[in-house]
């Protein structure tokens, strides 16, 4: 339990209908665990009402007020992916400015102590009357910024892959985006940041002082990866996986000349590639270019089947240039996986080196040889790494240590305020 009980009004993205990775379900992780540790939380939401997990089934000290925004993707205005970008931006802004007379009502009759506002840097719901007297938390994902130099940076990859028209909007929408939110993150008290070299982004890019910063990684489900078995062998040919978002800043184009590489050298190995786009960036059509020989695009999979794939695995790949955290390194560790990530990966700060090989973004050749050399670790000692990095997930991401530090921080702001 907390030091002291405080009445948190939630803001931003929450959890999805069903238990899932990705940023919904780091919401239920963190709303969960800041629950038990006696915090009392009203979880505004934007969206006209869904079911919750289950993990929010009996967990007290948890309301959810449900918003008016009937966005659907069925609807005439989800016809194209660019559309349901720019619709769905749109409604979840109205209805966030149309929480802000919930949020000032429920203040009114039994007053919050913060406003944590979580993935989004924008606070659209908070109300004029609570702006200058309770402070302001943010707790963002990713920043808009860092999307969009990236999205300019790979221009010629993005118009091999998607129209001109779509690159276009994506870029005018960011652009705005990241102005609103370099004005919105000036508000905040304190910035919750999911990694160091996010957090340098964001003091870099909008301005935001050091000393109202800290690091704090998301959590990770756990439980989700206890079947996977931590004494297996590795596999023959070894799977390395590739999991993640098929779109801008993923290293999309260096994962292919990896798979090449590895080809070309004689190393052998299975690639599985793993993933969806995004709705303003598709980058698929870059892994046209991956040899058959030894690497296969399988498209999205449904999150509840992650854990089963990471457990058949015997590497992760995780190729992006700007990358704030990386859940799937974490999944990955819990699933007794090893690692080669690029050095933007913000969740691979602080893990030991045995399970981590770390490179520079674009270092293809560097990528090549940190998967040869820890698949050589894997074949010497497979248990051992195995179990070590499940402990290194269990030492960084556990959800009960990640919500101390968050309750914690909270507590001192509102101590300070």
């Amino acid at each position: 339990m907390s030091d002291r009980s405080l009445h948190i009004a939630w803001l931003g993205a929450g959890p999805a209908a069903r238990e899932t990775g990705g940023v919904p379900g780091v919401a239920t992780e963190l709303l969960r665990g800041l629950a038990l540790r006696g915090h009392r939380i009203d979880c505004h939401r934007p969206g006209s009402g869904h079911a919750l997990p289950d993990r929010l089934d009996g967990v007290e000290n948890v309301t959810f007020i449900w918003g008016t925004s009937d966005w659907r993707w069925s609807s005439w205005y989800n016809r194209t992916r660019i559309g349901a970008f720019v619709s769905g931006l749109l409604s979840r802004g109205f209805a966030s400015v149309r929480l802000r007379r919930q949020v000032a009502r429920r203040h009114r009759e039994d007053p919050y102590d913060v406003v944590y506002q979580f993935s989004n840097i924008e606070s659209l719901a908070v109300p004029a009357s609570l702006a200058h007297s309770v402070p302001l938390v943010i707790h963002p994902e990713t920043h808009i910024m860092g999307e969009l130099r990236f999205m300019i940076s790979e221009r010629r990859l993005a118009l091999r892959c998607q129209p001109a028209y779509t690159l276009l909007i994506a870029v005018a929408v960011m652009s705005v985006r990241s102005l609103v939110q370099r004005l919105s993150i000036r508000r905040a008290r304190l910035l919750v940041c999911i990694s160091g070299v996010f957090r340098d982004h964001l003091v870099r890019d909008y301005g935001f002082p050091l000393e109202r910063t800290v690091v704090v990684p998301n959590p990770v489900q756990l439980g989700r990866f206890d079947e996977a078995d931590l004494t297996r062998e590795i596999g023959a040919p070894p799977t390395i996986l590739v999991l993640g978002r098929i779109a801008v800043r993923k290293g999309v184009e260096d994962v292919v000349a990896v798979a090449r590489t590895l080809l070309e050298r004689g190393i052998d190995v299975r690639i599985l590639v793993i993933g969806r786009t995004s709705l303003f960036s598709d980058y698929t059509k870059l892994l046209e270019d991956l040899p058959p020989e030894n690497s296969e695009f399988l498209g999205a999979i449904p999150p509840a089947e992650v854990p089963a794939m990471l457990a058949r695995s015997d590497l992760l790949l995780q190729a992006s240039k700007y990358e704030p955290f990386g859940l799937t390194v974490g999944e990955a560790l819990a699933a007794g996986v090893p690692v080669v990530a690029t050095t933007e990966v913000g969740a691979i700060e602080g893990v030991d080196g045995s399970v981590l090989s770390a490179v520079r973004p674009g270092d293809v050749g560097g990528m090549v040889a940190a998967i040869a050399a820890m698949l050589d670790r894997l074949r010497a000692r497979p248990g051992e790494l195995r179990t070590k990095a499940r402990a290194e997930a269990e030492r960084l991401f556990a959800p009960d240590l990640v919500c101390e530090q968050i309750s914690a921080a909270l507590e001192r702001v509102v101590e300070d305020a």
